[in-house]
């Protein structure tokens, strides 16, 4: 874990800092199983002076992993959908997240955008569906936004004692909805904070 903090810093700190960034996001969201937190916390901290530019590029390269998926739902379901999902052992995430979508819809997307079950199985199912673009992308940048700029907002709230907080809560059940209610709380308290 130190190695990859250690790396995530040094990476912050390049001159391609911000464009690995965006390509962290867009793989995690397309294929990667990693939590975006893990890179995006270190170099957040490491760049306390553009936490919000920073969470904007996560939340970019994460729509477009959103509108790739999609797109590999609507048009390439049976081949690449199937494949990755039998291959990454998603059929279980994807049957969830069918009776979710179909009991709640837009919210189902939102929600899984913070849970942790993976959110390709959103992507996929969203195409296949052909649930309407514009609020599969409007529920993805809800969620996700939520994710990044609550990250943010953490880390501009707390500073280092952040990156610990969310260590200490970043179990694998516990993840998403831990640091959604963190991410929400910090954000929440400095819109409070704000002059009007």
């Amino acid at each position: 874990m130190t190695r990859a903090k250690n790396w995530s810093r040094r990476i912050a700190r390049s001159r391609w800092g911000d464009a690995a960034l965006g390509f962290a996001s867009f793989s995690e969201t397309v294929i990667v199983p990693i939590p975006m937190e893990l890179v995006l916390m270190p170099h957040m901290q490491a760049n306390r002076d553009r936490l919000w530019w920073l969470a904007s590029v996560a939340l970019l390269g994460c729509l477009a992993g959103a509108v790739l998926g999609y797109a590999v739902g609507l048009l390439l379901f049976e081949s690449v959908g199937r494949w990755a999902l039998e291959t990454f052992g998603w059929q279980e995430d994807f049957a969830t997240f069918r009776r979710w979508f179909d009991a709640y819809g837009f919210w189902a997307i939102v929600a899984i955008g913070v849970v942790p079950i993976p959110f390709q199985t959103a992507m996929l199912l969203a195409g296949v569906t052909q649930y309407p673009f514009v609020l599969f992308v409007a529920a993805a940048v809800l969620a996700r936004g939520l994710r990044y700029y609550g990250l943010a907002a953490l880390v501009a709230l707390f500073g280092a004692y952040a990156e610990a907080l969310w260590r200490r809560h970043s179990r694998p059940l516990g993840f998403g909805l831990t640091l959604s209610a963190a991410a929400g709380l910090a954000a929440l308290l400095l819109l409070a904070g704000s002059p009007q």
